[in-house]
């Protein structure tokens, strides 16, 4: 039986391997898995094919008997926040996120607004290779409606989390990169609510990313960095395809790197609850651990993936969660990533201390957490898994410690490693954290060469064979 669904749902390019066929087929098997006679909801992002990919889902249920509730395009955690206020069985969303124009995806959506389990998950893989979807005769087709006031409600309900007189107050000045994906339908309303002044840039929904590639990194947000400090504003802020992430600069026009943000806010939320649990990956810094130990928190670590991350939020009854990638989950709004409500936090922070974002982040302890990604075939990924503990010399010092929760980590008193296969792409992704910047980076780049030369020489091996 084959795998489809990664850490986030299934990504495939399209007219590849997404194809019509295809999202029919998963789509039917969805509906025979999850469907329990409730309506199904269905949404998608703003992606060339995500219409077309949508209306064949829809078009799927109906013919399957479920009545499909139509919630629009919409950023991904609006649509999982409306999922069970709407009283839907699960939802479909048709969306790949950060990843090049080229992509869609599906992503499973379960009645409380979290992603499909693992175990749902397989169940829809098997019932997909089996070939089994629900078929009904001419009358019991079901129907297919728009669901009206579906952004508001989401938007409504963001801003019922935050202090939204105190944001009025304050009146920042706000740049908002949309990046031309979902947000465009949902930010620049949210600043406007807050009555806020922002100015929008890739404010237009468009599926070919034109204004940028759809992942917010640094490299990528040039034109954010520069009209934050051009139009004098107090803060910008990007968000990915899906808008489940938030990716910030500060008033200098520095890019703030997302572990930064998940440590500022991790602080701000167990100081308000008095203590708790942070629900992290093994990927975040250390610097979480350094900031809530004091104020009566923990940190609970878990696999890549916001799904395993919501998961176990639930199950610890966390009071916050999120990744290093910018991806905050909010358990008070709902257990999943979300770009908006991870902006209107840090609004409200700004407000109520009046301090600007520099200053917040001067506050934090000082780490350097650094990332690369290296190509890998598929069908080497648990080949070079296997070698990874060697390459690292895991376990040879008696100071080490070694974390194999997801791919392999290896922590020294000096900071950390970790070397795993990416779960949406065919690559492996080092991530290498240290309080010196220069130690950090030449880890990172010693760490890549050995796996780059790890790849190589099994892809040669495979070759001879």
């Amino acid at each position: 039986m084959g795998r489809y669904f990664g850490t986030n749902g299934i990504r495939e390019v399209v007219g590849d391997s997404l194809t019509a066929r295809f999202v029919t087929d998963m789509v039917g098997a969805i509906g025979e898995v999850v469907g329990d006679g409730r309506p199904i909801a269905v949404a998608w992002d703003g992606r060339t094919s995500s219409p077309a990919f949508a209306r064949i889902a829809s078009g799927t249920l109906s013919l399957g008997g479920f009545e499909v509730q139509e919630l629009g395009v919409m950023p991904t955690p609006c649509a999982q926040y409306n999922v069970p206020r709407v009283g839907a069985s699960c939802g479909v969303i048709i969306t790949a996120s950060h990843n090049p124009p080229e992509f869609n995806g599906i992503k499973g959506i379960a009645d409380d607004g979290l992603e499909f389990t693992p175990q749902t998950e397989e169940a829809v893989e098997k019932a997909f290779a089996e070939g089994k979807a629900r078929r009904v005769a001419y009358d019991r087709v079901g129907g297919i409606r728009p669901e009206e006031g579906s952004i508001e409600r989401y938007l409504a309900g963001v801003r019922a989390q935050v202090d939204g007189e105190s944001i009025r107050r304050r009146a920042l000045r706000v740049v908002m990169d949309c990046g031309n994906g979902a947000s465009a339908v949902s930010g620049p309303a949210l600043l406007g609510q807050f009555g806020l002044r922002y100015v929008s840039i890739n404010g237009n929904l468009d599926g070919r990313f034109p204004g940028r590639p759809s992942e917010p990194t640094e490299a990528n947000l040039k034109d954010l960095l520069a009209s934050v400090p051009a139009y004098h504003a107090d803060l910008g802020v990007a968000h990915d395809g899906d808008a489940d992430r938030a990716v910030f600069v500060d008033e200098k026009g520095r890019f703030i790197p997302g572990e930064k943000v998940l440590t500022l806010l991790a602080r701000e939320e167990v100081r308000a609850a008095g203590g708790g649990t942070v629900v992290t990956p093994v990927t975040s810094s250390q610097s979480v651990e350094d900031v809530i130990a004091p104020l009566g928190g923990k940190v609970h670590y878990t696999r890549v993936g916001s799904p395993v991350v919501a998961r176990a939020m639930a199950e610890t009854k966390a009071v916050f969660g999120g990744e290093e990638n910018g991806g905050c989950l909010f358990p008070r709004h709902q257990c999943a990533r979300d770009g908006a409500m991870t902006l209107a936090k840090v609004l409200e922070l700004l407000s109520k201390t009046g301090k600007p974002l520099s200053q917040l982040l001067e506050e934090l302890p000082p780490y350097f957490l650094i990332k690369r990604k290296v190509e890998c075939p598929i069908a080497l990924r648990q080949q070079v898994l296997a070698e990874v503990p060697s390459l690292l010399d895991a376990g040879k010092d008696a100071s080490t410690r070694v974390i194999t929760l997801d791919g392999v980590k290896v922590v020294t008193p000096r900071g950390w490693v970790l070397v795993r296969p990416s779960g949406t792409e065919p690559i492996y992704r080092v991530f290498v954290e240290a309080k010196d910047r220069a130690a950090a980076e030449q880890l990172a780049n010693t760490t890549l060469e050995k796996v780059e030369g790890l790849i190589r020489k099994l892809q040669g091996t495979r070759a001879e064979a």
